[in-house]
């Protein structure tokens, strides 16, 4: 894609002027250290898993929470996903240790509230008993699902029935190392399918196999190649930055912002790029639109200022805790991150630093049990108890982290497996996703 300038007034978004805004925006540097999670939640009734909850049923189960501007009182903020899915985002603090237990204390105060009204938050990446509606009626939604229908019945999936675990961390330094933003951008998406893999938990739908250990991956993995799949064909040199520049202004144009209650539905056929060359005739773009089409791009790693995460499964009960801790530490300390790095060098091919396209499907469709990944996330579980202590975890959670990796991993299983055994064995799904 080619950035030369183009002839524009002073306040004309023009390709250079973009690409120079997202490189500023997009990779914030600076020492790691910092660690912000965001879980999402399917809602259940425990007495009628096969049935939605009303929004007003939660609403009336929420009220009683002590929030501020949406906040829980260690900080996290308390939002709804279009199809009802509540989520729990934390503010970054220092260490993985703070970041576990904001999320968990305030955690605790929704489970209760949830609990009185006989309600549970489900630790599923798919809802395997219901195809819920979208509740939320945004013009941001009713876009998006307009322009993920032309593709197929991913989106609706996507939207109304996936909750995963996502970790935010910071983007790395300037000219470091291991410790610099090139290499924690490689490292991140070398691990990827390895976190896949491990903590894969949505293997049906409507009741049934869909044949994908992670069946959330593999929704993400076709809703909308342009903005959901990982960067691939790059050279071991390239700049990320430069990088998420062509994703980005490359991606399809999912929604054009107008005054309500006119709807958001893109044109169809334009990407941010050819709005900027004017293939959008209703009117050029600004800023605000191009921060605004940022927020709608869902690869597995999004670049925000600093490194989402987005690849990971719902965990069962508190089995959120174990990836977010994991996978801190293979980033946030250096010997971690040195042999997590080579023991995703299988993945790579020799031509470039990151696993292609077929090694994140084969981990949503095999999760553990294929050995590659089995392999190479045992490697990261044995680096990790060392990195945990040095970053002041407590024995308690550390060996959590440890039992992880012997009930699954080492098993070649992940928590997808344990579903489909229930389901041939004729047990019951426990509304919170299988506590044992």
């Amino acid at each position: 894609m080619d950035h030369e300038s183009d002839a524009a007034g002073p306040d004309e978004l023009t390709l250079d002027t973009a690409a120079g805004h997202i490189h500023g925006v997009c990779f914030k540097t600076g020492p790691p250290g910092n660690a912000g999670i965001e879980l999402e939640w399917l809602v259940l009734d425990r007495t009628q898993l096969h049935r939605p909850v009303p929004p007003e049923r939660l609403d009336a189960a929420l009220a009683p929470l002590p929030t501020t501007d949406g906040r829980l009182p260690s900080g996290t903020l308390l939002t709804r996903e279009p199809g009802g899915q509540l989520e729990l985002s934390t503010s970054c603090v220092p260490g993985p240790l703070a970041c576990v237990t904001t999320a968990a204390d305030d955690l605790a105060l929704v489970r209760r509230a949830l609990d009185e009204q006989g309600l549970d938050l489900s630790g599923y990446g798919l809802d395997p008993f219901r195809d819920s509606p979208r509740v939320l009626d945004h013009p941001r939604y009713a876009a998006m699902e307009a322009y993920l229908d032309r593709i197929g019945p991913w989106g609706r999936m996507m939207m109304r029935a996936t909750a995963a675990v996502q970790l935010n961390l910071d983007a790395g330094t300037e000219n470091g190392d291991i410790d610099g933003y090139r290499a924690r951008w490689q490292l991140v998406h070398r691990l990827g399918p390895v976190l896949v893999a491990a903590f894969a938990n949505s293997p049906l739908w409507h009741g049934r196999p869909t044949g994908w250990r992670s069946t959330r991956q593999a929704v993400w993995e076709h809703l909308d190649p342009s903005r959901t799949r990982p960067p691939q064909g790059l050279p071991a040199d390239a700049d990320p930055r430069d990088a998420w520049v062509r994703f980005a202004l490359d991606a399809g144009l999912l929604c054009l912002q107008r005054t309500p209650p006119a709807a958001w539905t893109a044109p169809p056929g334009h990407t941010f790029t050819t709005w900027l060359q004017g293939g959008v005739t209703e009117r050029p773009p600004t800023q605000e639109d191009l921060d605004y089409h940022l927020s709608t791009l869902f690869p597995p790693v999004r670049a925000r200022g600093w490194l989402e995460l987005r690849m990971i499964d719902a965990q069962p009960g508190d089995g959120w805790i174990v990836p977010a801790l994991l996978t801190t530490v293979l980033l946030d300390d250096p010997d971690a991150a040195r042999a997590a790095w080579s023991a995703t060098e299988p993945l790579c091919p020799a031509s470039s630093p990151f696993p292609p396209q077929s090694v994140w499907s084969r981990a949503a469709r095999l999760g553990a049990s294929a050995p590659e990944f089995a392999k190479a996330a045992l490697a990261c579980f044995e680096v990790a108890d060392a990195a945990l202590t040095r970053a002041g975890v407590p024995a308690s959670l550390r060996e959590a982290v440890a039992a992880y990796a012997e009930r699954y991993p080492a098993r070649g299983r992940c928590p997808a497996d344990d579903l489909l055994d229930d389901r041939v064995a004729g047990r019951p799904a426990h509304p919170e996703g299988l506590l044992r």
